[in-house]
């Protein structure tokens, strides 16, 4: 090879490192609606040559076609890629883009400004480092640049660009630029943004976009590439341990079995003594793998395994962190949930909570309050709509291990799955563990359920009658009862409306206190079957959720779901109580099959029919279920 051809093979291998190892900065942009957030990055795209041939193509084809912009381009296209997102001119999903500069790489997020889509900026927000705040110099700050940027702070994000655009068509004024940043600037010390740079831009004509404006010429500040090229938002978790949410567990063969994940925090080399959690077990690393093989150490944001010198007994979801600095275990916690569900939050419904690679059952037992994002008012409330967010307490059925969010995003924030549709219906972030949560233990007491229940002479069940008012619930319930009294069975049983002259009497008929109605009375036949007895529960019980809850907190076959059948229209002409006649003259506000939903159950153990069969043959039909 010629020196020169070397000298030309060495400058493309130094160029294409360069590349490989320069950073990577995540940032959104976010704001009100037509803020100019696509323009803006659809202009960055563009300037900064990150466009292939056929994209420009097509932009100046699209252009044309679907453009605001007369004959010239109009980059917002390039991030509006649903097709009712050009047909309307506004962002509904969150668009990713990647571009690079000689300085740095890029991972941008547009996000939508319509406030229905905030669950969509609260996504693209979740990763990002930076935030890009979006505010039309025509009309100031706006109710949902207030909340994004709420959002923005909830997240976690401490720097924030202010971008101030279409200066242009304000006549690049400098009052105005000045007014808006003292307004935001006195929003970002409430939400507790440290760090603000206010930049004024015309994203449309490139104005203090890649270089600063001739046009602006009373700004002396940075242009909005070098702000991003040069911008340091510092490593999350830089003074936490090594900590590895394990993702799985690498079992090829008998001789080898090792830890593989992706590094929340930390680093870790062969030797480090490690605590596995929640078990709290200790050993000591042997090997760290990577994707090359073994290296000398791992950092965090790799994707390792490891393999440990004592066989722990570790499960997805467990975490791997250093003894001498491990995170808290706990299984309730305080934490921010904003709802992005079309059902709203009901505290005491069960929910799956994913947080890392751990997924557990988790509800809310309280919400402390929520909050109004655009005065940051604290506000009593009972339930979460979609959108909201409130300060509430959690409570897991596992201990999880965990870190503040504001100090480790991976170990610290979680999501909520509804359990029936499988739909991410919240986000959250963990502020601190509920103090009581550790210190709270099974008492161990010698006598047992199955003692108790070898004392009867009996299997304890307990048979959960629902249906609608004036189905025949409490009626089938105490033939039930009345029968295996006769055979010398200990039974008991809890009717709903019983119930709510003591224990319940201080709930209501609102959605809320119905969830808490059934919480409580499960948990009172959970004891009762405890005691060895069958309990015969009848309550509406409308929901789902929590006949599924109830269920859960049972061993398998001690629990006998009974859909009592009843056509709405046979149980209004029933209506001894004339319950139904009040709630169809609106004198009963949330009555169960009139103005409030029944979820007829989909897998219930046994259906009795009350039209066709008589009461005394349908408790015959459980009785021998019970007993068979």
């Amino acid at each position: 090879m010629s020196a020169e051809n070397a000298s030309a093979a060495a400058a493309v291998a130094a160029y294409l490192h360069q590349h490989e190892t320069k950073g990577l900065l995540r940032f959104i942009t976010c704001g009100s609606v037509d803020d100019g957030k696509s323009t803006l990055i659809g202009r960055l795209l563009y300037e900064s040559k990150g466009l292939f041939e056929d994209q420009l193509a097509a932009l100046d084809k699209d252009s044309r076609r679907h453009g605001t912009q007369g004959d010239d381009i109009d980059y917002a296209l390039l991030l509006d890629g649903l097709a009712a997102e050009r047909e309307q001119g506004i962002t509904i999903d969150v668009a990713y883009r990647f571009f690079s500069t000689d300085k740095r790489k890029f991972i941008v997020a547009d996000c939508p400004g319509h406030e229905q889509y905030t669950r969509n900026m609260a996504t693209g927000a979740s990763t990002a480092d930076v935030a890009v705040v979006l505010v039309d110099a025509r009309k100031g700050l706006l109710t949902q640049t207030r909340r994004h940027s709420y959002i923005v702070s909830l997240l976690g994000i401490r720097h924030v660009v202010l971008a101030v655009n279409k200066m242009d068509l304000v006549g690049y004024d400098q009052a105005v630029f000045d007014a808006i940043v003292a307004g935001y600037r006195e929003l970002a010390e409430q939400l507790g943004i440290d760090h603000v740079t206010a930049i004024p831009l015309s994203a449309l004509k490139g104005d203090n976009l890649l270089q600063r404006s001739p046009n602006t010429p009373w700004y002396q500040g940075t242009s909005l590439l070098g702000y991003l090229e040069s911008v340091e938002p510092g490593a999350r978790g830089a003074a936490l341990g090594f900590r590895l949410p394990i993702q799985w567990v690498n079992r090829p063969n008998q001789d080898f079995r090792g830890f593989a994940g992706s590094i929340a925090a930390g680093a870790v080399k062969p030797g480090d003594e490690i605590v596995a959690l929640p078990s709290g077990r200790r050993s000591k690393v042997v090997r760290v793998i990577g994707a090359q093989g073994d290296q000398e150490t791992g950092v965090a944001g790799q994707a390792i395994t490891l393999t440990l010198a004592d066989e722990l007994d570790i499960s997805r979801g467990d975490v791997i962190a250093a003894a001498q600095q491990p995170p808290q275990v706990a299984d309730q916690f305080a934490a921010h949930v904003l709802w992005m569900g079309e059902q709203r939050l009901l505290p005491g419904r069960p929910y799956w909570l994913k947080i890392g690679t751990r997924t557990v059952s988790a509800s809310v037992t309280e919400i402390k309050h929520k909050v109004d994002v655009n005065t940051q008012e604290q506000l009593a409330a009972k339930h979460l709509e979609l959108n909201e967010v409130g300060y509430c307490n959690l409570y897991l059925d596992h201990a999880i291990a965990f870190e503040a969010y504001a100090d480790n995003r991976e170990l610290g924030g979680f999501i909520l799955i509804d359990r029936q549709t499988n739909a991410t219906v919240a986000a959250g972030t963990i502020d601190f563990a509920l103090r009581r949560a550790g210190n709270i233990h099974w008492q161990h007491v010698d006598v047992d359920k199955a003692a108790r229940a070898r004392s009867k002479a009996q299997a304890p069940r307990c048979v959960w009658f629902t249906g609608l008012s004036g189905s025949g619930k409490s009626t089938i319930a105490n033939l039930v009862e009345k029968r295996l009294h006769a055979m010398g069975h200990h039974c008991y049983i809890l009717d709903g409306d019983n119930v709510r002259h003591g224990l319940n009497k201080d709930l209501g008929f609102t959605d809320e206190d119905r969830v808490e109605n059934i919480r409580r009375v499960a948990e009172v036949a959970r004891l009762m079957v405890d005691a060895g007895l069958i309990v015969l529960v009848s309550f509406i019980s409308p929901f789902r959720a929590e006949r599924r809850m109830a269920r859960e907190l049972f061993e398998p076959g001690e629990f006998v779901e009974v859909f009592v059948d009843t056509p709405l229209e046979v149980a209004e002409r029933r209506d001894v109580k004339g319950l139904y006649a009040k709630a169809r003259a609106g004198r009963i506000p949330n009555f169960t099959g009139i103005d409030s939903p029944y979820e007829a159950p989909e897998r219930a153990e046994l259906v009795l029919d009350t039209v066709q069969e008589t009461p005394e043959a349908l408790a015959q039909q459980v009785i021998a279920r019970l007993l068979d």
